[in-house]
């Protein structure tokens, strides 16, 4: 077992020399001959994307090219806004088992900490990042976890810089968990929506009794100054409040707060979700969720499908796909799973322009940044992905990737250690033939590509012969 002294050294190694490359910004770049996605519109053909100082100027067939663009020839591929995921502890979370790289929680007092603002704990050099955007997300948002009340989350894009350079938008939502009462120091449900609706009530009382509180005037609250302030936009409808939560009756004891408060709620995690996407629907309330996993992760999401996102989108709910939606403690790595979770949404009966529209543009709506990201229209950010395929089949790889009109060709910690490890010195290090043989389908599948395995063929080293023994030689 490595000590845990020098794991962390390790660690702060890998975080230190992460490699953050880019390729020059060129001032106009011109992607032609592809297929492109506005999502904002219909599918163009042989379509143009001009990009100039970071910005989308212009989107459409026969685009007039400017003078000195750099080309980017995508004739055979496809093009789409950058993916979002829309709800992760990417670039706050490295190492799940070293405290040092955790800071997606605060201490808030009897577990409300409305006044945290996660994203000041925002590391610009997480080594997660890049293989993130190698995968095409180019924005996420970034979500405090922990208590009935965690804090306050931000929208960013995936680039180099400092915090405030990554920052689209902020807050974006105040993010509350109501799934598990013993997390929140509680006993029962009925207690955390007691509780919930208590802050919520000194919220209002607070914002009309002010200048009371300041003098020691007031009644006790349930939360600090700090939090009560922090909360005021909620009840006012202008910050969405993002419950995290899964079981059905939870969900509904979430809309009938939302409904009394007049709260503008968001649904994040959702397991039976599609138990309550009727009322989900006429309600208008976005739901973040994924398509990866149909195994319960507790009792509160025995109905876990699948399905899920297709069967919301079905009764005409509004849905954005999460990476790793079953969370997890590789959760944060995980983000760059985005373009799996929407083909599996697919396989499992979401259209394929849904599943485009819930990475792209519908996170974007949802949390009040889609006149900047989201869709390919001028005007918007730079945020542009040139796939070699179908980026939601399996075997499509990503062939370039803008963020505000800057290419990254960075090679990720894991392109490096591929690199370090391909060939290891030694008589038997020889490398080894693939574990996998795949091939082609004739039948059309949504993973194109299948893979059966082929157990590795490992030669046994040659015992050394050893001289006999002397008697002779021994005296």
């Amino acid at each position: 077992m490595i000590p845990y002294r020098i794991f962390s050294r390790l660690v702060v190694a890998m975080i230190v020399t992460a490699p953050i490359g880019t390729t020059a910004a060129a001032q106009t770049i011109a992607i032609t001959g592809g297929k492109v996605y506005p999502v904002s519109g219909p599918p163009i053909e042989n379509g143009t994307v001009i990009i100039t100082n970071g910005k989308i100027t212009a989107v459409g067939v026969n685009v007039p090219i400017p003078a000195g663009a750099q080309r980017i020839d995508a004739a055979g591929k496809i093009v789409t806004p950058g993916f979002v995921n829309s709800s992760t502890q990417l670039g706050v979370q490295e190492v799940s088992a070293v405290n040092d790289t955790r800071d997606m929680s605060a201490r808030g007092r009897d577990n409300i900490a409305a006044a945290f603002t996660v994203w000041e704990g925002l590391n610009p050099n997480s080594v997660m990042l890049a293989p993130a955007r190698m995968e095409g997300i180019t924005s996420f948002v970034v979500i405090p976890t922990g208590g009935l009340v965690a804090g306050q989350a931000a929208l960013a894009d995936v680039v180099p810089g400092t915090t405030t350079d990554m920052i689209i938008r902020a807050p974006v939502a105040m993010v509350a968990e109501v799934g598990d009462p013993l997390s929140v120091g509680l006993s029962s449900r009925g207690e955390i929506i007691v509780k919930l609706r208590e802050l919520l009530e000194d919220t209002k009382f607070f914002r009309t009794h002010r200048d009371a509180f300041d003098r020691a005037q007031s009644r006790p609250f349930a939360a600090s100054r700090l939090d009560l302030q922090a909360m005021i936009p909620v009840i006012e409808g202008r910050l969405p409040l993002l419950i995290t939560v899964d079981r059905a009756s939870d969900i509904d004891a979430a809309m009938r707060i939302a409904h009394d408060y007049n709260v503008k709620l968001i649904i994040g995690g959702g397991a039976e979700a599609w138990m309550m996407a009727d009322k989900l629907a006429a309600a208008r309330i976005p739901v973040l969720t994924g398509a990866m996993n149909n195994i319960p992760a507790g009792f509160a999401a025995l109905g876990q499908r699948q399905e899920n996102g297709g069967l919301l989108r079905k009764a005409g709910g509004q849905v954005a796909l999460i990476g790793n939606a079953g969370g997890g403690d590789e959760e944060a790595f995980n983000v760059r799973n985005l373009k799996q979770e929407a083909g599996n949404a697919v396989s499992y009966g979401m259209t394929w322009d849904d599943a485009l529209r819930a990475v792209t543009l519908a996170p974007a709506e949802f949390f009040g940044a889609a006149d900047r990201i989201g869709s390919l229209q001028p005007g918007r950010e730079g945020n542009v992905v040139v796939w070699s395929g179908d980026p939601f089949e399996f075997t499509t790889r990503v062939e370039h990737v803008f963020v505000r009109g800057r290419e990254y060709k960075e090679k990720t910690r894991q392109d490096l250690l591929i690199e370090r490890y391909r060939n290891l010195p030694g008589t038997h290090n020889a490398p080894l033939p693939a574990l996998f043989d795949c091939r082609r389908r004739t039948r059309p599948i949504r993973v194109s590509a299948y893979c059966t395995w082929r157990p590795r063929v490992m030669q046994s080293p040659q015992p050394e012969k050893k001289a006999a023994f002397s008697t002779n030689a021994a005296r």
